[in-house]
């Protein structure tokens, strides 16, 4: 008998649902590919008291993925859905408390992530702190803030209008961002 893991699902609206729970590394490995193989959905297990995470996923995202704070569901999961139509494998959270406590648990899959994006929905200094606190967690990921008109946020690697879907698309494309390459 080994560790327990917990099964989570990847969400098309980019949240996170526990699906079960088995013993053991293998079969933990075993029953992420049944998972995938008969959804098509991602997965990933933790093992939670030591936070191992293993990812699991058939889609070409795998190696381009996003975490996105939004401060409102409504706005993460329109960005999510467009996100995944372009071929990133997103998880959404709400608020930087949330995203803060995800990370934390999530810690090595984390540092694979591609890209970092902050919703424009909160107060100035919310976001300037989880910017703050991403860049000295994670450096080496970029970090695209959407802004409402006349604010930016210092430290982020890009700051785009917050209406302005075109260009943070283009920058995912042109810029790549989502490969840890400076811009």
């Amino acid at each position: 008998m080994g560790f327990v893991y917990d099964i989570f699902e990847c969400l098309p609206d980019g949240s996170v649902n526990w699906r079960a729970d088995v013993s053991g590394l293998i079969k933990a490995r075993r029953k992420l590919r049944e998972l995938v193989e008969s959804t098509g959905s991602e997965y990933f297990a933790m093992q939670t008291p030591t936070r191992a995470v293993i990812f699991q996923s058939e889609a070409p995202a795998l190696g381009k993925r996003v975490l996105q704070i939004a401060y409102r569901k409504e706005s993460g999961k329109q960005r999510a859905h467009l996100l995944r139509r372009l071929g990133y494998g997103v998880l959404s959270v709400v608020g930087n408390d949330a995203a803060k406590k995800l990370l934390r648990m999530l810690r090595p899959w984390a540092g694979d992530t591609s890209l970092f994006m902050v919703g424009h929905a909160a107060p100035e200094p919310t976001r300037k702190e989880i910017v703050e606190w991403l860049k000295a967690e994670y450096p080496l990921v970029d970090i695209l803030v959407l802004n409402p008109p006349n604010q930016k946020i210092l430290g982020a690697d890009y700051n785009v209008l917050q209406d302005d879907s075109e260009l943070w698309v283009r920058l995912l494309q042109t810029r790549a961002i989502g490969s840890n390459s400076s811009p």
